[in-house]
């Protein structure tokens, strides 16, 4: 009899959970609905902003962020001269891909190119930030004829000896394990870390009071954020090696703005160093940390813009 107890009290623990996951995946969806429009390309539905005209600027987010990474102030000013594409990767903020998918970074870089064909555009100049700075770099290497030059921001671009410490709950290989963690603990975890994650993220630099809305951090407690993360962190030990050693084969313009005091990843390994691997790569440090499209975004306007000119041929 004890033991039915105990599988009841387990049972209901865990709908108690799920009930609560729901609740969060319903709120952050009520505050923060899709602002952009839905574009379905292959096992995916991509949810996208599109705004402005002239050269394309396409913004690829990072680990568990969304396009509103770029749309909190960096996409705007950019809009006045340029058509700027921010978007939600795939199963990221409001963009859905199929479970079956094929999820690594090769693969994201690929439906980025799907985009550009759906929006009938040649090529672009392609803004990647942290995780995204990866995906943009294998997109260059598989498809360099669609890239115009690379605006990188705080990218991974080694793999790192081990896991940031903020994202070692993600740190999970099995795709059921995922599933369920974020149907259960995943957003409680997420809100009780809450605090800290954002001072360990953003720092040395503070994150602005609108983060959550404004820049999309209230995504963070939907179960999906969480399923997401955990793949692209296993994706990204597996496509990381072969994109590294791309490198040196590469003839896309490549910049790249680093924060020296950068905490989730080493500017010196992943910026400074990429100096010596990348032929050509042009490397801008600051004082800052690993948030600087939302801390910092008129350095960043201007970095990109820099980029642009130079790639389109129009640069001051």
């Amino acid at each position: 009899m004890l033991v039915l107890w105990i599988l009841f009290l387990l049972l209901m623990s865990i709908l108690g959970l799920v009930l609560f996951a729901a609740f969060s995946n319903k709120k952050a969806a009520q505050y923060l609905p899709p602002s952009g429009t839905f574009a379905k390309l292959g096992n995916t539905k991509l949810h996208y902003v599109d705004q402005g005209q002239g050269s394309a600027i396409v913004m690829v987010h990072g680990l568990a962020g969304s396009l509103h990474n770029f749309t909190y102030g960096l996409a705007s000013p950019l809009a006045k001269n340029h058509r700027v594409i921010c978007v939600d990767r795939p199963g990221c903020g409001y963009s859905v891909r199929a479970s079956h998918a094929n999820q690594s970074l090769e693969a994201q870089a690929d439906t980025l190119v799907e985009l550009l064909d759906h929006l009938g555009i040649d090529s672009a100049i392609f803004v990647g930030h942290s995780l995204g700075g990866a995906i943009s770099l294998a997109l260059a290497q598989r498809h360099p004829q669609r890239v115009k030059a690379l605006a990188l921001i705080a990218p991974l671009t080694r793999l790192p000896d081990e896991t940031a410490t903020v994202f070692k709950p993600l740190d999970i290989a099995s795709p059921f394990a995922r599933f369920f963690l974020g149907w259960t603990l995943a957003v409680p975890g997420t809100i009780y870390r809450m605090n800290a994650s954002l001072k360990f993220i953003f720092g040395p630099e503070k994150a602005p009071a609108d983060f959550a809305i404004r820049g999309g951090g209230i995504l963070s407690l939907k179960p999906q954020t969480f399923i997401t993360a955990s793949s692209d962190l296993t994706q990204a030990k597996l496509s990381m090696p072969s994109i590294e050693e791309g490198y040196a084969n590469m003839k896309t313009p490549i910049h790249v703005l680093y924060g020296r005091e950068d905490r989730i990843l080493s500017s010196k390994l992943n910026g400074e160093d990429m100096v010596n691997r990348v032929p050509g790569l042009q490397l801008t440090l600051v004082s800052g940390g690993h948030m600087l499209p939302v801390t910092q975004v008129e350095g960043c306007v201007q970095f990109v813009e820099g980029v642009a000119g130079n790639a389109t041929g129009l640069a001051s």
